[in-house]
């Protein structure tokens, strides 16, 4: 893994940033002016930032519930177990939400998705609420 992951750097990476490089230095040389910087934009909102907040809790909760769900038996119930116990038995429990496979008495899913799933559900529904509120509340004080 670590040598595709090297030679992808030096096949692509290295030679995108020489050639970026290049690009720049010929420039510098020729004096082109580079494009003048444009200005930033309306500063953010409190209720924007607490919606951003709540879209990347929200994607964080999903990706993680995902994750969970990885361990759990869909077509072949017992290769679950195979595959993350490593017994070819029928799971004792399963379940979506809370997130559980229990297979001879062993919980095999990682003890902290069930509360990384709770914690990021609370900060998704909290920021939520704050984006809601702030957002009527300036349009009613505007």
């Amino acid at each position: 893994m670590a040598t595709l992951i090297g030679t992808v750097i030096l096949a692509l990476a290295l030679p995108a940033w020489a050639g970026i490089t290049y690009v720049g230095l010929v420039r510098a040389r020729r004096g082109d002016e580079l494009p003048a910087p444009r200005l930033p934009g309306p500063p953010r909102t409190r209720a924007k930032k607490a919606a951003w907040i709540a879209a990347s809790a929200y994607l964080a909760g999903g990706a993680l519930h995902l994750y969970g769900l990885s361990y759990m038996p869909f077509l072949f119930p017992e290769d679950a177990c195979w595959f993350n116990a490593g017994a070819k038995v029928h799971p004792d429990f399963s379940s979506a939400l809370p997130v559980s496979l229990v297979c001879q008495g062993t919980e095999i899913v990682p003890w902290w998705v069930n509360p990384g799933l709770l914690v990021l559900g609370g900060i998704a529904v909290a920021a939520t609420v704050t984006s809601a509120v702030l957002a009527f509340g300036r349009g009613r004080a505007g």
